[in-house]
C-alpha cells in the first residue's frame, strides 16, 4: 500500500504530464493514446526516448533515435489493461527509463495502454524521423517521406473503430506503402552499389590516333558518360581527317576540353517559406568562331555531363552554319513543374545572380531549352538588366524583345521537315502520303507536327514522360489545335481520348514499334536504345531525322547503321533554329516584318546550304551517298574544319 500511495503521489505531482517508460525485450511499453481523429499526428509533441539500463541485454542501435509520440489523453484499445506500479520510477528518476511529457488535455480522464515492446518494433523504428509540417511535430517515414494517413493501414482511417486503433508509430511502419518503400530502398542500395566504373559507354573500335583521343579524355573525365559519348562520334567520324594531318588531332585535343566551366549554388524560397538549394551550370565550350550562344535547360537530370555534351553539340552545330557563333550550354537541376509563378521567378532571380557576370553581348548568348520557355526567358532578363544595367544584347535582337520569338521554335521544327523533304528528294520520294512517329509533345515536336500537315504527312503520335498517345487515322488541322490547347493548359495527353475514345494512350512506353516510315525523335538525349533500335528497323522505317540532340545510343546508332537507316544529325537538321538565331542578333534585321513565306524561305536556304556542305565534306573524305554515316560524318567532319581553322589562326589560347 506504501508503494501505492507514492506512485499516487507522483501522480498527483504531475497531473499534467504522461508517463512513458520503455523495457527490454519483451517487456511492457506504455503508450497513452487521445481521442482525436488522429490520434497520431494532431498536435502531439514528440521526444526521443533512450533505452537507458536494462536488465535485459539490448543492442544500442535498436533504441537508437526511438520516436514516441505523446498524443491526447484517451482509449486506444477495448482490452487495454493498466501496468503494474513502478514505485521507484514514478518518484521521478529522471535519468532512468522514464521521461515525464506535459499533457494536452489534463481534465479528461487518461487510459494506459500496455503493448509488448516486440523485437521487430526496433528495426521499424529506425526509419522514421521527426519534422514539422503545418506549424505540427509529426513523425515522418524515411524513405519515402510520408506521414500519418498515407501510412494507415486503413485508408478510411480509424473514425469507426477504437479497438482497431494502434500507436503512431506502430502504424505507420507497419503500413504496406512504407513497407514497400523500404523494401525498394534496400533493394537499391544493392543494386546500385556500383563497382569500379571502367567504361562508362560503350565504346567503339576506332584507329591508334581517334583512340589515344578518346583514351585521353576517359582517364580526365571517367564518369560523364553523356559527353563522352558526344566525343565518341564526332571522333569516330573525324578519323579520316586525323590520317591525313596529325596537326588535327593536336587540335581536336584542344577543343575537346570546354574553355570556361561555372557550376554554382541557387538558392531559393518556395511558397511556404521553406529553402532550396539546386546546382547552376554553364559551360562555355568554344569562343573560337565567335560569342557563344546555346540554351538553358531546367530539368531534373541536368548535370556538368550533359552541360558539356550539350555545349559540344552546340559548338559543332553553331560551327556548321554559315554564321560566326560559338557554342554553350548550361541550366539548372531545378523542376519548374508543380511550381508556382511566384517560385519559378524567384529561381530564374538567384540563378541570374550568379550568371550574369559571365554574360554579354560579345561573349555568351542563352536561349531556350527544356524547361526554359518564354516564361523563365522573361524573369531571367528582367534579373539580368537590373543586375547589368543593360536592357539588350545578351538574349536575343532588339525588336524581338527578351523572351525570344516563337519564330526561333518554329524555325527548328519547320527546319526539321524541311531537311526530311530534302533527304526524302534526294531519294525520289516525298513526304506526301508516309507515315511519321513524333516523340515528345514539347514546342519543337508540336511545330514538327504542324509543319508535317501541309506537306500532306500522317504523323501518328506524339508522347509525354508517362507514355505515348496514337491516333491511326493521323492527326490533321483539327486534332492538332486540341493537342495543343491540352498543351497549353499543361494537361495530361489522355484528355485528347475524351473527344477521340477511337485513338490509344500507351502508359510507361515509347512510340517506336508502330509501323511508320520516317521517325522524328523530338523528346530527349539517349531516348532510342537498342531494343528500340531493333523496333524502328521492324517498324519498315528507313529514315530517322533527330530533333533532340543525341536521341539514340552509341549501340543503336550501330544497329541502326547496319540496318541501312538513314540518320540525319542533329547538327545539320538544327540549321533553320541556327539561322533564325543569329537574324535575331542583327540590330539591322526586323523579323516580325518577314512573311511567311520569306520566314520559310530563309529557313529552307539554311537548310539546304548546311545539307550541301555537309555532303562536300564527306565526299572530300571519300565517303560516298551509299554509306547510311554520310550525313553524321559530313556535319562533324565540316563543323570541325571550321574551328580547327579559326584555332589555327588565333594560335594556342
Amino acid at each position: 500500500m506504501d508503494e501505492i500511495n507514492l506512485l499516487r503521489q507522483a501522480q498527483r505531482q504531475h497531473q499534467h504530464q504522461h508517463h512513458l517508460m520503455v523495457r527490454g525485450m519483451g517487456e511492457e511499453i506504455d503508450l497513452e493514446i487521445g481521442p482525436g481523429d488522429d490520434p497520431s499526428f494532431s498536435g502531439t509533441a514528440l521526444v526521443a526516448v533512450s533505452s537507458g539500463h536494462h536488465d535485459t541485454a539490448v543492442p544500442a542501435d535498436d533504441h537508437k533515435g526511438l520516436l514516441i509520440p505523446c498524443s491526447q489523453p484517451g482509449a486506444m484499445d477495448g482490452h487495454a489493461q493498466p501496468p503494474a506500479p513502478q514505485p521507484q520510477l514514478a518518484q521521478g528518476e529522471e535519468h532512468g527509463d522514464m521521461l515525464l511529457l506535459p499533457s494536452a488535455h489534463t481534465k479528461k480522464k487518461k487510459k494506459k495502454v500496455v503493448k509488448k515492446w516486440r523485437e521487430e518494433w526496433a528495426d521499424t523504428y529506425k526509419w522514421a524521423y521527426v519534422a514539422v509540417h503545418d506549424n505540427t511535430t509529426r513523425i515522418f517515414c524515411s524513405v519515402c517521406k510520408e506521414h500519418g494517413r498515407k501510412h494507415r493501414r486503413n485508408p478510411y482511417g480509424n473514425e469507426g473503430s477504437r479497438n482497431m486503433q494502434m500507436s503512431a508509430l506502430e502504424e505507420h511502419n507497419n503500413s504496406l506503402l512504407h513497407k514497400e518503400a523500404l523494401r525498394l530502398q534496400m533493394a537499391s542500395k544493392e543494386k546500385l552499389q556500383p563497382p569500379e566504373i571502367e567504361r562508362p559507354v560503350y565504346v567503339k573500335a576506332l584507329s591508334k590516333t581517334a583512340a589515344s583521343i578518346l583514351e585521353s579524355v576517359l582517364r580526365r573525365d571517367p564518369h560523364e558518360a553523356e559527353f563522352i559519348q558526344s566525343i565518341q562520334e564526332v571522333v569516330h567520324s573525324l578519323e579520316p581527317v586525323l590520317v591525313k594531318d596529325n596537326q588535327y588531332a593536336q587540335i581536336l585535343e584542344r577543343l575537346l576540353e570546354p574553355e570556361r566551366c561555372f557550376i554554382f549554388r541557387v538558392p531559393w524560397i518556395d511558397d511556404r517559406g521553406e529553402a532550396h538549394i539546386n546546382r547552376g551550370f554553364r559551360v562555355q565550350f568554344s569562343q573560337a568562331l565567335g560569342p557563344c550562344r546555346g540554351g538553358l535547360r531546367f530539368h531534373p537530370s541536368m548535370s556538368l555531363s550533359v552541360a558539356k555534351f550539350l555545349a559540344f553539340e552546340h559548338t559543332l552545330k553553331n560551327a556548321l552554319s554559315l554564321y560566326k557563333l560559338g557554342g554553350a550550354a548550361g541550366g539548372s537541376d531545378f523542376d519548374p513543374k508543380g511550381k508556382s509563378d511566384n517560385e519559378i521567378m524567384r529561381f530564374c532571380q538567384s540563378f541570374m545572380d550568379e550568371l550574369y557576370r559571365y554574360l554579354g553581348p560579345d561573349q555568351d548568348f542563352p536561349a531556350e531549352d527544356i524547361g526554359v520557355g518564354p516564361r523563365e526567358m522573361g524573369y531571367l532578363f528582367g534579373q539580368y538588366r537590373r543586375l547589368s544595367g543593360h536592357f539588350q544584347g545578351n538574349f536575343t535582337g532588339p525588336k524581338i524583345f527578351w523572351s525570344g520569338s516563337s519564330f526561333r521554335t518554329e524555325a527548328t521544327g519547320y527546319g526539321l521537315v524541311f531537311f526530311a523533304r530534302l533527304l526524302l528528294a534526294e531519294m525520289n520520294k516525298e513526304l506526301k502520303g508516309l507515315r511519321c512517329v513524333i516523340s515528345g509533345s514539347g514546342k519543337i515536336a508540336m511545330h514538327v507536327l504542324e509543319k508535317l500537315l501541309p506537306c500532306g504527312a500522317i504523323p501518328i503520335t506524339v508522347s509525354d514522360s508517362k507514355g505515348y498517345l496514337l491516333d491511326e487515322d493521323g492527326f490533321d488541322y483539327v486534332k492538332y489545335s486540341l493537342l495543343r490547347d491540352i498543351k497549353a493548359q499543361q494537361r495530361s495527353l489522355k484528355e485528347y481520348l475524351k473527344s477521340y475514345p477511337h485513338a490509344k494512350y500507351i502508359d510507361d512506353a515509347k512510340p517506336w514499334s508502330e509501323q511508320y516510315d520516317v521517325a522524328f525523335p523530338c523528346a530527349s538525349h539517349n531516348e532510342i536504345d537498342q531494343g528500340e533500335a531493333g523496333a524502328i528497323i521492324n517498324s519498315g522505317c528507313r529514315v530517322l531525322i533527330e530533333c533532340s540532340n543525341m536521341p539514340c545510343t552509341v549501340q543503336a546508332l550501330d544497329i541502326l547503321r547496319k540496318a541501312k537507316v538513314l540518320v540525319a544529325p542533329a547538327k545539320a537538321t538544327a540549321a533553320g533554329g541556327v539561322a533564325l538565331g543569329e537574324l535575331e542578333l542583327n540590330p539591322e534585321f526586323n523579323l516580325m516584318q518577314l512573311s511567311v513565306e520569306d520566314f520559310e524561305n530563309k529557313i529552307q536556304d539554311a537548310i539546304k546550304q548546311t545539307y550541301e556542305r555537309s555532303i562536300k565534306a564527306a565526299q572530300d573524305c571519300g565517303i560516298m551517298k551509299d554509306n547510311p554515316e554520310y550525313l553524321v560524318h559530313g556535319a562533324n567532319i565540316c563543323a570541325f574544319l571550321n574551328i580547327a581553322q579559326a584555332m589555327t589562326d588565333q594560335g594556342c589560347v
